[in-house]
């Protein structure tokens, strides 16, 4: 290959992925009625699919609305489509309107003052590599957020940053409705 052709990415079918990951196929299929690409690509080795879903799926201290609002913020500051096209999906299944979506995916959240505090503080926590600014971090905790809370918003951005750069680096189809590009 010379240094002009692009690499081409695929998405493993079910019989491609070892029978550990084809199980995980059949839950996901039976619970989402498809298994999304993201998933299928993470099954091409052999416990990161299983690991990534442990960390999406483990307990929080946030609210779904409340994770959607990391998500969106930090899938449109690393650019990555398949993430904003989820997470738009998602939103909407969450009670955000269109309108909302796109709001948040710009970093706030006019219609709920908590909401708004979370996706400035996400903002800055992604924008500056965890250095958030002061202003954001007071507006967050006065907006009734705890240290535990924080906690939780470090490991959706970190989980959110997984599947972008993931993504930014394959660009596997998109599975999802596209996002609209802001």
């Amino acid at each position: 290959m010379t240094t002009t052709e692009q690499r081409t990415f695929t998405v493993p079918t079910k019989a491609e992925v070892s029978a550990n990951n084809q199980g995980i196929f059949d839950n996901l299929q039976k619970g989402l009625g498809f298994v999304p690409n993201l998933y299928a690509y993470f099954a091409k080795n052999e416990t990161a699919l299983s690991d990534y879903l442990a960390l999406q799926n483990r307990k929080s201290t946030l609210k779904a609305k409340e994770r959607e609002v990391i998500n969106l913020v930090t899938s449109q500051i690393n650019d990555c489509r398949y993430c904003q096209s989820a997470h738009t999906v998602l939103g909407k299944m969450n009670g955000f309107t269109d309108e909302q979506v796109l709001e948040i995916r710009k970093g706030a959240a006019s219609f709920d003052i908590k909401l708004d505090a979370l996706a400035k503080f996400t903002e800055s926590v992604v924008e500056n590599r965890g250095r958030a600014s002061e202003e954001s971090k007071e507006s967050f905790f006065e907006a009734g957020y705890n240290e535990a809370n924080m906690i939780d918003v470090v490991i959706v951005v970190g989980d959110k940053i997984i599947s972008n750069y993931l993504h930014n680096l394959t660009e596997f189809e998109i599975d999802f409705p596209v996002a609209e590009k802001i």
